[in-house]
């Protein structure tokens, strides 16, 4: 079996910021560029989707009208070569709705939720490209083995490029977001 037969061309070549603009929103659906090489992301389990949907619904009613939140959502963090991630959650000034790509400085939080696979990815990998890009803040939702999740916040310090660690939340993820938006969204 050859490598084409498993996946398609255009998944075994770099791609450039036109090309990936270019495609329609189910060739994007699933997939992140990570230096201009497709990385194809298995669907997360609803274990996993849940806890994204709620603490994006509990930023967004938290956020007031300067800012979104949002799930499943492009963020081209550089151009060449072409990186876009596609964090489990954003937090997005409201004005840059309609922009596309969503950029970094359009950005204020990404939220990862750790699930079997992509662990290294979220708690590595994906750290320092948004650190680099200039992201204020990071989160990192894990499930603890009772279940109960796990919320570790990370604040950006823009003279190393590298996330601190921030607050760590234990029980209600919706605990976290009115925090996020009393303590970090007046800062900004």
């Amino acid at each position: 079996m050859t490598a084409e037969m498993v996946a398609p061309a255009w998944m075994h070549t770099q791609i450039s910021a036109e090309q990936y603009d270019s495609w329609s929103e189910e060739q994007c659906a699933g997939i992140e560029i990570v230096d201009g090489m497709v990385v194809v992301s298995p669907s997360a389990s609803k274990r996993y989707n849940r806890p994204a949907r709620i603490l994006a619904n509990a930023l967004d009613a938290a956020a007031g009208p300067d800012w979104n939140a949002d799930t499943d959502f492009d963020v081209r963090l550089q151009d060449v070569p072409l990186t876009n991630r596609r964090p489990d959650v954003i937090v997005y000034r409201a004005e840059t709705i309609d922009l596309t790509p969503t950029r970094p400085e359009h950005v204020l939080l990404v939220v990862e939720v750790v699930s079997p696979g992509s662990e290294t990815t979220d708690r590595i990998v994906k750290v320092d490209q948004y650190a680099k890009a200039g992201i204020p803040f990071y989160w990192r939702v894990e499930q603890a083995a009772t279940g109960v999740p796990l919320v570790y916040t990370y604040v950006l310090d823009p003279a190393t490029e590298a996330y601190r660690d921030g607050e760590m939340f234990t029980g209600s993820i919706k605990t976290a977001a009115p925090f996020f938006v009393a303590v970090d969204l007046g800062a900004v």
